[in-house]
């Protein structure tokens, strides 16, 4: 037996390589998972999920290495540089890590990105993307003023938010833009708080504590996911309700969220991956954007700042209630 056609082991299990062929004949696709988060990796799971609702068996119609690097996608250029053209069929980025994956041309590159594609320079636009890479984007103004919005109901006072934003997160000045203008047309003084990448997470944290606002508004970017615990911690010690994209910052101690469900998203792409290695294009697939959108709440944060949410909207209203 030749040495490529035993089992290679990577990152603890067993993958095929991708010149094996599967049961009968069939093609034994090859995929590259890049991510910055760590395991276990809950969009992960749900691309798997979705990649087996299509009918692909891990180990006989298709293989997925995975490969980490948590909240440092620089380590990921060394995988990039080395990723062997020719065995790959496609390469899946899990949010900063597409950052990275610009130098790759010639594969097929699905993304899940928070930011915008297009100011990132991976797409030419949403509907046509024109170059090898696709994939889904959170990124969505009417978002943006929506938790504005949800944060006021909860909140009638409300009469300033301090807004943490990551500056170094593709598509920010659009979303402070579309905050401000829902801020504005609500009564509200909004107080930017920006801070540029992991390094100055900490700071930011430092100034959004010294605004002396009645509420705080989290951007959704990979940092603040990282560091949602820090801040859902921050937000409560200066009793402030708090504000953010996706619910695992509720999970970790946040207020509400208001935004796609990451998983889904996720189990969405599954979708496009199936797509592409059937022969299709990514340069004609458009970037696909979230269909519905989740509510969820912390009743045990809620208790903690003394908010009454018995007779709140907010609490029928919400999708997932974490008490």
């Amino acid at each position: 037996m030749k040495r490529r056609e035993f089992i290679l082991l990577i990152g603890g299990g067993l993958v095929w390589p991708a010149i094996a062929r599967a049961q009968g004949g069939a093609k034994l696709h090859r995929i590259f998972w890049v991510s910055t988060q760590s395991e276990p990796d809950p969009f992960l799971d749900g691309f798997r999920e979705g990649m087996r609702a299509l009918g692909y068996v891990e180990g006989r119609t298709v293989t997925l290495e995975t490969h980490y690097a948590p909240e440092n996608p620089q380590a990921l250029r060394k995988i990039v540089s080395e990723l062997p053209r020719g065995d790959v069929d496609l390469v899946v980025s899990s949010g900063p890590a597409t950052r990275v994956m610009t130098a790759i041309t010639d594969v097929p590159v699905l993304f899940a990105l928070s930011g915008d594609p297009v100011a990132l320079g991976v797409v030419k636009s949403l509907a046509h993307p024109g170059t090898n890479f696709t994939g889904s984007t959170f990124l969505s103004l009417e978002l943006a003023g929506k938790r504005v919005e949800l944060l006021k109901d909860l909140y009638p006072k409300l009469r300033k938010l301090a807004v943490l934003s990551n500056t170094d997160h593709p598509g920010e000045p659009l979303e402070w833009r579309a905050t401000l203008e829902s801020c504005r047309n609500l009564g509200i003084d909004a107080a930017y708080v920006p801070f540029c990448g992991a390094r100055e997470i900490e700071n930011g944290l430092m100034a959004a504590g010294k605004v002396n606002a009645d509420a705080l508004l989290v951007f959704p970017d990979a940092v603040t996911l990282v560091h949602r615990a820090r801040i859902a911690e921050l937000a409560i010690a200066h009793r402030l309700p708090s504000m953010f994209g996706w619910s695992e910052y509720c999970d970790a101690g946040g207020l509400l969220s208001y935004g796609a469900n990451q998983r889904t998203t996720y189990f969405r792409l599954a979708t496009y991956a199936d797509r592409i290695l059937r022969g299709e294009d990514p340069s004609d697939l458009p970037v696909m954007r979230p269909e519905k959108f989740e509510l969820a709440v912390n009743l045990k944060t809620a208790r903690l700042l003394g908010i009454d949410l018995d007779m709140s909207s907010i609490l029928f209203r919400a999708s997932k209630v974490i008490s």
